[in-house]
This record gives structure tokens, sequence and C-alpha cells, in this order.
């Protein structure tokens, strides 16, 4: 068995956060019709999970050089 380098470890982190972001915006657009208060706070969990991977990309390139 192999031990996971920091590479793949960022690679997969930054993946499920862009799937969060995803599933989070989709979840905004499939409520809009139905209430708007949370139809804007899914869309807001979405802008967090974006600035999340961008936090977490900085982190990475920062440890990395």
């Amino acid at each position: 068995m192999s031990l996971p380098t920091r590479g793949e470890t960022f690679a997969r982190l930054l993946e499920h956060i862009r799937k969060a972001q995803e599933e989070a915006a989709t979840m905004a657009h499939l409520t809009a019709d139905e209430d708007a208060t949370h139809s804007q706070g899914w869309l807001a969990v979405s802008e967090m999970f974006k600035r999340t991977a961008s936090q977490v990309t900085k982190l990475a390139t920062r440890r990395m050089q």
C-alpha cells in the first residue's frame, strides 16, 4: 500500500469541494420556484464553497513552492 502524496490529497480535496459547490448551486436552482429565501441560502453556500476552493488552492500553492 502506497502513501498518499500532498498533490494527490490536494486534488481529491479540491474535487470534493468543487462537487459540493456544484450540488449547492443545483439546490439553489431546484428551490428557486418554491422558496426564494432557501434558494438564496443555497446560492450563498455555493459561493462559500467557491471561496473555500480558492483558499485551499492558495494554501497548497504556497506550500508547493
